[in-house]
């Protein structure tokens, strides 16, 4: 019965466990510098997304994960609109290689608060005046690989002067 209990303890240390401890918005910001004179012209926005993540340890196992946008709405060459949120989460992760680690952090858990940071955009731009901004899906796993690849690149780089 101990050689049981001893192998199901083993099995358990090497188990992958992830789990969401809190999701919360740490910053928000809404500006709208050219109003109310944007209301009174015609509609034709361009709009640019920026995107980042940042994971960083809270203690053993437990991991805050930052994505912070800034979302840039120009009508007619002014800023109609900027919008910049810092959605987080506490995520509770462990029995990961640390390649498996890194890629949750960088990529899982964005994925899980994109949604999140997406209808506070949408939320705070319709409580500005403006026409709802829905912003599309974002491929986390893309910018995952090629901020790897970007990384890789770079060593090699400062290895060859």
């Amino acid at each position: 019965m101990s050689e049981n209990n001893d192998t199901k303890q083993a099995n358990n240390e090497t188990e992958q466990k992830f789990a969401i401890n809190k999701i919360f918005i740490k910053d928000v910001s809404f500006e709208s510098p050219n109003s109310p004179e944007q209301f009174t012209v015609d509609w034709k926005p361009e709009s640019n997304l920026e995107l980042n993540t940042n994971g960083r340890p809270l203690e053993k196992n437990v991991y805050e994960v930052n994505l912070a946008l800034t979302v840039t709405v120009k009508n007619n060459e002014q800023i109609a609109y900027l919008v910049e949120i810092q959605q987080c989460g506490i995520f509770s992760i462990s029995g990961f290689n640390e390649n498996d680690l890194s890629h949750m952090l960088g990529s899982f858990c964005p994925n899980i608060l994109f949604p999140y940071a997406r209808e506070a955009v949408s939320d705070l731009v319709t409580r500005g005046g403006f026409p709802q901004m829905l912003l599309a899906p974002v491929n986390f796993d893309a910018l995952y690989a090629q901020h790897i690849q970007d990384m890789q690149k770079e060593a090699e780089e400062q290895k060859a002067h």
